[in-house]
């Protein structure tokens, strides 16, 4: 029933009448939760409330299905213009993107362009800028790409998914570039093909790579809900005698928030990834799609007067 579920959402959230649909009418059934708001002023709210408990912060202007330059340009506009904000207002945070939202389904002179021109506002105003993994068809691409922009800029790091074979070798091949990674489990509908079918599969090849890009010695962003994973990054960095400035927990903004005050607590670096726009309906579908408990809260949010 829980995959059926997750299939079900997942399903949804590649429906573009219904994301068109959503932007209409705005954050509602209970996507707030999730969501920072539809602005960049109502996100660094948010983004001041976090920081004043102690958590890091890693902000998305929320987009997909694009597929003409004018709204790649605008989406890469509005990244830009948070950048501007992070470092005007001296948040402690970071940006996140999709490169389909700069233009990677339009043109690799496309999404050059516009990445170009965010990591150059990036390193003006001091913040760190990292490539959002997609599906599977985009990974290799999205991959090449991030290789050629960290040959030009320092501050880029990118997504590793560890449901897919070929991420361990992924880590291997980028180690020649020392990346900041995130390494997550991943959150899209994949051929059993291409990916793990099997959670504890999942689990096994998440520990794996966990260990294995720390063990290169590059900075690793944890980013996980799942206390096993969590407890598991803790008992390696032990082993091999990492210090706290070499890896921190990401989780996702509206979930586990006490867990997250309690890492910070213990002394980890917590980043919390706050997606703020109007674009907001396929990442929330893919919240559902994660925890069954997601869909319970908003059906109770539905009918609460």
């Amino acid at each position: 029933m829980e995959q059926a579920m997750r299939d079900f959402f997942l399903f949804l959230s590649k429906n573009r009448a219904l994301t068109k649909m959503a932007k209409r009418y705005g954050l509602r059934f209970g996507a707030a939760r999730f969501v920072a708001g539809e602005t960049i002023d109502l996100a660094s709210n948010v983004i001041q409330s976090l920081n004043a408990k102690g958590l890091d912060v890693t902000i998305d202007y929320l987009g997909e299905f694009v597929d003409n330059e004018a709204e790649a340009n605008e989406m890469a506009d509005q990244s830009i213009e948070a950048i501007k904000a992070i470092g005007r207002q001296n948040l402690t945070a970071q940006l996140s993107l999709k490169m389909t939202s700069m233009g990677l389904d339009i043109s690799d002179e496309v999404v050059l362009r516009n990445m170009r021109r965010i990591l150059e506002a990036a390193t003006e105003n001091g913040v760190f800028v990292t490539i959002d993994m997609e599906d599977y068809s985009r990974c290799g691409k999205t991959i090449e790409i991030f290789k050629q922009l960290k040959s030009e800029y320092d501050n880029i790091g990118t997504v590793i998914q560890a449901y897919l074979y070929r991420t361990e070798q992924d880590i291997a091949d980028l180690n020649a570039y020392k990346p900041n990674l995130r390494l997550v489990k991943g959150a899209y509908k994949e051929s059993p093909s291409v990916a793990f079918p099997e959670k504890k599969d999942v689990d096994e090849n998440f520990k794996k790579i966990i260990r294995q890009h720390l063990e290169n010695g590059n900075y690793a962003a944890i980013a996980t809900h799942d206390d096993a994973i969590i407890d598991y990054t803790k008992q390696v960095v032990k082993e091999l005698g990492i210090s706290n400035d070499q890896f921190e927990f990401q989780m996702l903004y509206g979930i586990r928030t006490e867990r997250q005050e309690q890492l910070v607590k213990e002394g980890y670096k917590m980043r919390v990834y706050v997606p703020y726009g109007t674009d907001w309906y396929g990442y929330f579908m893919r919240r559902l799609a994660e925890r069954p408990a997601n869909v319970a809260f908003v059906l109770k949010g539905m009918v609460k007067k």
